[in-house]
């Protein structure tokens, strides 16, 4: 019985008791196929009562797994991402051309107009400026742009992954795109090569592009062809145009504040332009110094000082007359060289000064009687004896109108026109002394009167143009035919459409002042019609010649007694007539002219120096206060004359002319087969003059020369030109020709 019982206690452990059987059987534990969980109830109830240590290391095993995870899964899909990125940019890239064919196109030309001594006139084409080097210009204006547009520029490969990343969360937070992240190479890209949408497509491409530059170009290049080609508003692309157009200087010479300013423009090139929103140009050059500071390209006393005075700009880029002459000279240009491929020099005929003294005399007049007397537009162009235009205004000021009066505007000249009638006349045979009956007359229905309504009787035909008598004029019309004075207008160069009828003699066909002044040039050079002209040469950046003006034949177009005769009359305009206000220390003729009304008035006068024509009046057609001729024209030809030979010898006209003496003088018959002129009241054309008849005092023998090819310049010789004291064109400066068709006329004058 005691080895039974000892047996029963063999387990070492304590379990419960052990169960028997209907059958007399005991299962123990370790007899079951399905242990008892009572003992793992019991652990699990402790572990409950008690935190392990086991427990808090799981946790955070399952943290780093979760972040494990997110990494893992960030990773995937910046692989996809990258992939994707990879696809779009292999995708629009194909779309472009082969990169072995890109090439950096060629810049806007410019075209840059200089005066006769070489001081610039203006810049034309797309760009508006030359292209200045980037070691040419004011140190400030590239680090005023890096500042402010990429500071990175040097370090970067042509993409900013910074400045991209803030964009983007810049546009993302903002809900809109409000940021770009551009580099300056990536800006050079789109302004070379794309069209400034904001698309996927077009951002790819200009990727690809600044990468290319970036491996072409060296950082230096990059960033000079990006000053010179980038708008900075008001029309002006490039640095140079900019600086011009806001400051009135070169690049080479802008301040810091300047640079500030031009720098600020890039952002918003129109909206922050200083032509029209100064306040708000200001405020963003102070940003762009301020950046300028944090970079460590200014001091604090620059910033200092470049804070406390602001860039000042100029009134108006645009208000300079020269413009005019710009304005003229590119609309020559095709016919010269042809297509403008690149950037080109023209040096003109243009003195810069003759041109600022003529602007002033007009801009003068105007301001002080053009209010009063109803006159707001002024012309003056002023040749030399060669053909060229040494300076022409067409307007009054041309920031408010470009269209140019002197080139443009047909007005009819009035008496003006006068001097073709005589010159026909007196090649018909007549000559200065002979006379004619100043009185009312009646050609059909019209019934030219004098101006006044005053009338002098017998009258020689220098005193008749001297005071600018219609019935005299009208009735040398009458005997030569309106034909031959229109003929005579043409061959001296008038080229506008003449209508010839008996009131061309008060000068009723519409004319331009420059033609009209042009057609005096004759009289001032003995006889010749040069080609009147602007450009002297034109000549690459490089100094390759494209087109050198280097004379041409001129025409002998009035012989050189009739110039003599000519010139003796119209002195008289001068000295005695409708333009005395215009005398000063130099011999000197011309003629006034106004037409109906007032609308008009002319006066064209000239040395043996220059020829010069001034026009007053309104662009309406309105009608003046009784302004003549011999008012505002002749003032402002007189201011303009004494300043532009100031300091030259005195020369005096061309051509030799004696008046018969006063008891010899008879009146002239009429030629054969010459029409009679209609009956007038109290006189009639043509009637012999007794010997007894009273006639104007014989004038006294002018001091003058016969000129011939030789004494202006032209061909053969070397003659001088208008400005001594300053830089001028050769004397041989004339052209090529303009080919007319020959008339009967030409062949008998040698012309």
């Amino acid at each position: 019985m005691a080895n039974r019982r000892d047996s029963r206690i063999e387990p070492s452990f304590e379990g419960p008791p052990r169960a028997k059987s209907s059958a007399g059987f005991s299962v123990s534990e370790e007899d079951r196929v399905v242990p008892s969980n009572r003992k793992t109830s019991a652990k699990r109830q402790s572990a409950r009562t008690r935190p392990s240590r086991r427990g808090r290391g799981k946790s955070r095993r399952g943290l780093f797994a979760v972040l494990g995870r997110l990494a893992y899964w960030c990773f995937v899909l910046a692989i996809w991402g990258g992939i994707a990125a990879a696809g779009i940019v292999v995708y629009y890239g194909a779309k472009m051309p082969a990169a072995t064919t890109w090439a950096i196109p060629d810049r806007a030309p410019n075209i840059r107009i200089v005066s006769v001594d070489g001081k610039l006139l203006a810049n034309r084409g797309m760009s508006g400026g030359e292209a200045v080097g980037l070691h040419e210009m004011s140190t400030y204006i590239p680090e005023a742009v890096i500042a402010i547009e990429d500071r990175r520029f040097y370090s970067h490969l042509g993409i900013d992954p910074i400045g991209l990343s803030r964009a983007m969360v810049a546009n993302v937070v903002g809900g809109r795109f409000s940021q770009g992240g551009s580099t300056l190479t990536q800006q050079l890209a789109k302004n070379l090569f794309l069209t400034p949408d904001r698309t996927l497509e077009r951002k790819v491409q200009e990727v690809l592009l600044a990468l290319w530059l970036e491996h072409k170009h060296t950082k230096d290049q990059i960033l000079e062809m990006y000053l010179n080609r980038v708008y900075f508003g008001s029309g002006a692309y490039g640095v140079e145009a900019a600086s011009r157009r806001y400051f009135g200087k070169s690049a080479r010479d802008v301040t810091l504040p300047e640079a500030a300013l031009l720098a600020g423009l890039l952002k918003a090139p129109s909206r922050l332009s200083p032509a029209r929103d100064p306040k708000a140009a200001e405020r963003r050059s102070q940003l762009v110094l301020a950046a300028m500071r944090d970079e460590g390209k200014i001091s604090a006393k620059e910033l200092t000082t470049a804070m406390s005075a602001p860039a000042s700009r100029v009134a108006s880029y645009w208000t300079g007359s020269e413009n005019y002459v710009a304005d003229a000279i590119v609309e020559e240009l095709p016919d010269l060289i042809g297509d403008v491929r690149g950037d080109i020099i023209v040096d003109t005929t243009v003195d810069l000064t003759l041109q600022k003294l003529a602007e002033q005399s007009i801009r003068r007049l105007i301001d002080g009687s053009g209010k009063k007397l109803n006159a707001s537009q002024g012309v003056l162009v002023s040749i030399d004896n060669s053909g060229a235009v040494r300076a022409m205004v067409g307007g009054y000021d041309y920031s408010t109108s470009q269209f140019d009066r002197a080139s443009e505007a047909r007005r009819q000249p009035g008496s003006a026109f006068k001097p073709f009638v005589y010159m026909a006349a007196l090649e018909a045979g007549r000559t200065p002394d002979s006379v004619r009956n100043d009185a009312p007359i009646k050609i059909g229905k019209w019934t030219p009167t004098n101006y006044g309504g005053k009338y002098f009787g017998k009258v020689t035909l220098a005193t008749a143009l001297a005071k600018s008598l219609n019935s005299v004029a009208a009735q040398l019309t009458m005997e030569v035919g309106p034909d031959a004075v229109v003929e005579a207008a043409h061959r001296m160069g008038v080229q506008s459409d003449l209508t010839a009828n008996t009131s061309i003699a008060l000068g009723t066909s519409e004319v331009t002042p420059l033609e009209l002044t042009s057609a005096y040039v004759p009289f001032a050079n003995g006889g010749y019609r040069p080609e009147v002209h602007f450009i002297r040469r034109v000549t690459t950046a490089g100094g390759k010649v494209l087109y050198d003006n280097n004379g041409g034949g001129a025409p002998r177009v009035i012989k050189p007694e009739i110039v003599g005769m000519m010139n003796s009359m119209m002195m008289g305009t001068v000295e005695i007539g409708t333009a005395r206000k215009a005398a000063f220390a130099w011999p000197a003729a011309g003629k006034t002219g106004t037409s109906q009304n007032s609308r008009d008035a002319w006066f064209i006068g000239y040395t043996a120096n220059l020829t010069t024509g001034v026009w007053f009046g309104n662009d309406d057609g309105g009608p003046m206060k009784k302004v003549t001729g011999g008012a505002l024209p002749a003032q402002a030809w007189h201011e303009f004359m004494v300043a532009a030979h100031e300091g030259v010898p005195v020369r005096p006209l061309p051509g030799t002319w004696r008046s018969t003496p006063a008891d010899t003088i008879v009146q002239d018959e009429l030629p054969p087969n010459t029409a009679q002129p209609a009956p007038m009241p109290s006189a009639s054309v043509g009637q012999s003059a007794p010997s007894a008849q009273k006639a104007s005092p014989p004038r006294a023998l002018r001091p003058a020369e016969t000129v011939d090819a030789g004494g202006f310049g032209m061909p053969g010789g070397g003659g001088t030109t208008a400005s001594i004291k300053r830089p001028v064109p050769p004397g041989d400066v004339g052209g090529p020709v303009k080919k007319r068709q020959t008339s009967i006329l030409d062949i008998l004058t040698g012309g």
